[in-house]
């Protein structure tokens, strides 16, 4: 059984999606109108990671959690106030714009560059963990590219369970088509996984865990370096909001037969 080890969990924060999303163009490119007064909260893809980085740690004696998150540092206090809450870490903050038009390359650069900056981080039992895509935006390639500026080589995308095997090797399902699993076998870290849903529930608030964070997140957040993303060649054209329409008919004493017919050829002329 391997001693120990340390699991950072990339993570950035996202709008609260029940909140209207309006796309603007400013100066800097393309944005959200009044983000920085949305509510924010943790990227639902990376909770999972965080929740299965936190499961990992406590059934492997010696293992560390950290959360390295780029995004403002007024709302990394935000949404802090809550997930400190749900499991233990060690928070790594940069402070730093955020969102679903900064681009992938240049926030992988400041997120490898924190990691590395890491006091004691051992590569050699390095995970890193992240989301297999985001709330934000739908490139699932950011981890990859922290994963390729950090060195690792063996990567794997759409992570539904992990299992340490007795002589550390780890056990990795991965999705694929059809609802199966493909099962890979990592002999030993570094390893990137970028996960999927997991099998973990969201942990039950704790009070006692978020006070012993919030000794170390206050802290973390008040000494976190500002960094801005490079420009990019990349720009958008047009981005707006997806429209809303809706087809109501009401019908009565209609068979079951005859109303997916109906919906098949609906469907069917889409």
């Amino acid at each position: 059984m391997p001693t120990g080890f340390h699991i950072v969990v990339c993570a950035g924060i996202v709008p609260d999606p029940l909140q209207t999303l309006e796309p603007i163009d400013t100066p800097s490119g393309s944005a959200l109108k009044n983000e920085m007064m949305l509510p924010a909260i943790l990227d639902p893809w990376a909770s999972h990671a965080l929740y299965e980085a936190a499961h990992l740690a406590a059934h492997i004696p010696g293992s560390k959690v950290y959360l390295v998150s780029l995004g403002p540092k007024a709302k990394l206090q935000q949404v802090m106030m809550t997930i400190a809450q749900k499991v233990t870490f060690e928070l790594v903050a940069v402070d730093a714009p955020s969102g679903g038009f900064t681009d992938a390359h240049a926030a992988a650069e400041i997120l490898a560059s924190a990691i590395e900056s890491i006091p004691d981080l051992d590569h050699t039992r390095l995970l890193l963990f992240g989301g297999w895509e985001s709330a934000s935006r739908g490139a699932g390639v950011t981890l990859q590219l922290v994963g390729a500026r950090l060195g690792i080589l063996d990567q794997f995308l759409g992570v539904d369970q992990l299992n340490v095997q007795p002589d550390g090797a780890l056990e990795i399902l991965e999705r694929i088509e059809g609802g199966r699993h493909q099962v890979s076998r990592c002999p030993d870290p570094p390893a990137v996984l970028g996960w999927a849903t997991g099998n973990l529930p969201e942990p039950r608030n704790n009070p006692q865990i978020g006070m012993a964070n919030m000794r170390t997140v206050m802290p973390a957040l008040q000494r976190a370096r500002s960094a801005a993303p490079a420009l990019s060649s990349l720009r958008y054209i047009s981005a707006k909001p997806p429209q809303q329409q809706r087809q109501t008919r009401i019908v009565k004493d209609q068979t079951p037969d005859t109303i997916a017919n109906e919906i098949a050829d609906w469907i069917a002329s889409e």
